[in-house]
């Protein structure tokens, strides 16, 4: 479609090495596992167009310069660490300069394009703070600001979402939410809107800094924070499809 929301994610992503000791003899095994698939699915079913880089692509393939990410309309970050996008081959393993891709990113968004951060273990600060984007340019266009520690907020009995602003068009059509199995606990900026939220902290929170914008959903995208309910969820394309949509509002409507 000529006229479609283009869409980058990155992340959703990860490889697992396990060893299986059986008595005497033991063996290893290892397997590849991408957690975005069901969003994708649903953006696509949507009518956006997805370019998907996996965690371990994007850190080498993920755009350098402007032009390159001017192509899309939206940029998404879903359970990738910003070290992904800081230290690319060239830089940690030859030691050549290259851009900084959080900076981009920054611009990106201040020049009109649209960001979301969706939670995870390795996006917001996440496991042991290992996402590392506090303090970072990505935090400076985002409509929260990030806690400093591990910022998990585990809820393996459920969560169910308080809805706050019903009549933004990011959750337009959305009613009967499912529960969800935990998130990343923030704090939202000033000129931020939150639109729903877990207890005090922001679920979905919306910002327009410079000529862009920039939304979080600081759960998952799917299992784990995500059951099955949440993705079979008769909001759920609807929801993603909402999101992208409003991000590329600016763009699209210049």
């Amino acid at each position: 479609m000529q006229n479609s929301v283009k869409v980058l994610l990155a992340g959703e992503s990860w490889m697992t090495h396990s060893v299986h000791v059986k008595g005497f003899d033991s063996f290893d095994m290892s397997s590849y596992h991408e957690g975005g698939t069901e969003m994708i699915a649903a953006m696509r079913a949507g009518g956006v167009e997805v370019t998907y880089q996996p965690s371990h692509v994007a850190m080498n393939d993920f755009p350098y310069e402007r032009e390159a990410l001017g192509k899309f309309d939206v940029v998404i970050l879903s359970d990738i660490g910003a070290n992904t996008l800081l230290l690319p081959d060239r830089v940690s393993i030859r030691s050549e300069p290259a851009p900084n891709r959080l900076h981009l990113i920054r611009d990106f968004v201040i020049g009109g394009g649209g960001l979301l951060m969706v939670g995870g273990y390795l996006t917001f600060q996440g496991i042991q703070a290992k996402g590392n984007y506090k303090g970072s340019a990505v935090e400076e266009v985002l409509p929260i600001e990030f806690f400093a520690y591990d910022d998990r907020n585990e809820q393996p009995q459920g969560v169910t979402p308080t809805i706050v602003e019903t009549g933004h068009p990011v959750l337009a059509g959305l009613s009967n939410w499912p529960q969800f199995l935990g998130y990343n606990r923030s704090t939202a900026r000033p000129d931020a809107t939150v639109l729903a939220r877990f207890g005090d902290d922001p679920f979905i929170a919306v910002r327009e800094p410079g000529q862009g914008r920039s939304a979080i959903f600081s759960s998952d995208c799917g299992p784990h924070w995500g059951p099955p309910a949440f993705v079979s969820w008769s909001g759920y394309g609807p929801l993603w499809i909402n999101l992208v949509t409003w991000l590329a509002g600016k763009k699209h409507a210049g």
